[in-house]
């Protein structure tokens, strides 16, 4: 069965850090291109960052730029997403995605469920 699972969200005041995480089960993530997507309410879903198969490429969102940064760990199947000064307009459901693709194309083929990353004082 193939699966991502989010996890490392929560709560946060403004400034802070968190690490969202992306595990993929019944695939072999080497050969996607993983993206970050999220989803504030009443909102669009914003791309926020991307990575290659190889790692080689990334993509960021401007409003993420310089913030953000993100990582993969083919061996342990995992994606990362380092978020750091973080914004109340970062609040938002983030959701990682698998692109068959081995560069971001943005068309993505499985989802997560999403993990919920709050920030408030």
């Amino acid at each position: 069965q193939v699966q991502l699972v989010e996890s490392g969200g929560g709560l946060v005041q403004p400034g802070g850090s968190l690490r969202l995480s992306c595990r993929a089960s019944g695939f072999i993530l080497d050969y996607y291109a993983i993206g970050w997507v999220r989803q504030a309410p009443g909102k669009e879903r914003e791309g926020v960052s991307c990575i290659s198969s190889s790692g080689g490429s990334t993509y960021y969102a401007d409003s993420v730029k310089g913030r953000f940064t993100i990582s993969r760990d083919n061996a342990k199947n995992t994606v990362y997403l380092q978020m750091n000064s973080l914004k109340p307009e970062d609040t938002a459901v983030y959701y990682c995605a698998a692109d068959s693709n081995s560069y971001c194309s943005g068309l993505y083929d499985y989802w997560g469920q999403g993990t919920q990353v709050t920030v408030s004082s």
